[in-house]
């Protein structure tokens, strides 16, 4: 209830009677003592929903008529899964704020779970996720492929090696992010040749603690192509192997709201990272912006 309070800027007093006299009104018990704290009723959960959509819904009318002239301007809450964040808007952010330089944006970076419940309650207008997202909600608009590349410690064994298979995967530990990120269950669905003993989940939040195991030797892992130019550091410490086609490989969109009136904003948002989107300039070169020019 304080937490509560502080969030609504009332005295915890003050919102307690609120929450009372909106159950007196409603007739039913919202919220409900328990051993282990204080939590929603099952009614208590289903009105929180619905009052989430309603919220949702008054944003999306505050959105409709700010956004009438169907260009990037005033404040944009988005949010973007870890894995994609920190190598794809760096590059994009700048040519976003030369081309609409009255839109001011809120970046939220977690995973895609915790993204797409604060894009429904209307917390967030977009989301930058991989692709796809389970929630008749929610709209998606596909962008471009992000392939996934074998990243192993650099050895004498595989300066040969000029691609890798499946097989290889099976002969060593696999290193994954926690469970939560996407990341992991996109990376063990192609990964399907893998048995447990080979799966080691250490915890590891961010894809940089895994490429010092890999540099280390501690391991294996497959590395979205978008992360390569900013984890790998040193091309003797880390072997990089292209799969043969089909390449695995993961689908990044961006999704909003279905009742959201700013998706020609969406898509102007889309068509801006799809530029800045990292790309390889000749198979097995290096990575390269869309909008840089070959020397």
């Amino acid at each position: 209830f304080g937490r509560a309070a502080g969030a609504c800027a009332v005295s915890q007093p003050a919102l307690s009677m609120q929450i009372k006299d909106l159950e007196d009104e409603l007739k039913l018990k919202l919220v409900e003592r328990r051993k282990s704290g204080i939590g929603l009723t099952d009614k208590g959960q289903e009105i929180a929903g619905r009052a989430r959509t309603i919220l949702a819904s008054v944003q999306d009318l505050v959105d409709y008529a700010k956004g009438q002239e169907g260009t990037l301007t005033g404040v944009l809450n988005m949010g973007a899964i870890p894995s994609i964040a920190p190598y794809l808007l760096p590059a994009a952010l700048p040519a976003l704020q030369a081309r609409f330089p009255d839109l001011s944006l809120r970046l939220r970076e977690t995973v895609t779970e915790t993204l797409v419940r604060e894009l429904v309650s209307g917390d967030l207008d977009v989301i930058l996720v991989a692709l796809p997202i389970g929630d008749r909600a929610v709209e998606t608009h596909f962008l471009f492929d992000d392939a996934f590349i074998l990243a192993t410690k650099a050895t004498p064994g595989n300066a040969g090696v000029e691609s890798a298979t499946q097989d290889m995967l099976a002969q060593d530990r696999l290193l994954l992010l926690e469970e939560g990120h996407c990341l992991r269950e996109q990376a063990l669905s192609f990964c399907h040749l893998v048995g447990p003993d080979l799966r080691q989940s250490f915890g590891a939040s961010s894809l940089a603690t895994i490429m010092q195991m890999v540099a280390s030797g501690y391991g294996i892992t497959l590395l979205p192509e978008m992360a390569t130019s900013i984890e790998v550091h040193r091309s003797d410490d880390i072997r990089l192997l292209r799969f043969a086609e089909p390449e695995p490989k993961r689908e990044i969109g961006l999704a909003w709201r279905k009742s959201s009136p700013r998706k020609p904003e969406f898509m102007q948002l889309g068509a801006l990272l799809c530029q800045a989107a990292p790309v390889r300039s000749e198979p097995g070169g290096p990575l390269r912006q869309r909008g840089d020019r070959k020397s």
